[in-house]
């Protein structure tokens, strides 16, 4: 599944680190979510859209590789 988070943690002037502090997991978290390693649980999923502010449909597309 493919995701934007790289590009809002930028946008938002995140640090892997900042954001991980934010959603309550590690940093090793956020790398393997946007390297696309690892795909969020649904209240992660949730948790990061809460985050940026944008509907799920927003941040992830499930029907990329």
């Amino acid at each position: 599944m493919r995701n934007r988070l790289r590009e809002l943690r930028a946008r938002d002037g995140l640090t892997q680190a900042d954001l991980a502090d934010r959603l309550d997991v590690s940093r090793q978290t956020i790398i393997a979510l946007e390297s696309g390693k690892y795909d969020p649980s649904l209240p992660l999923a949730f948790r990061i859209s809460r985050t940026f502010q944008l509907p799920l449909e927003q941040i992830f597309d499930p029907d990329a590789d």
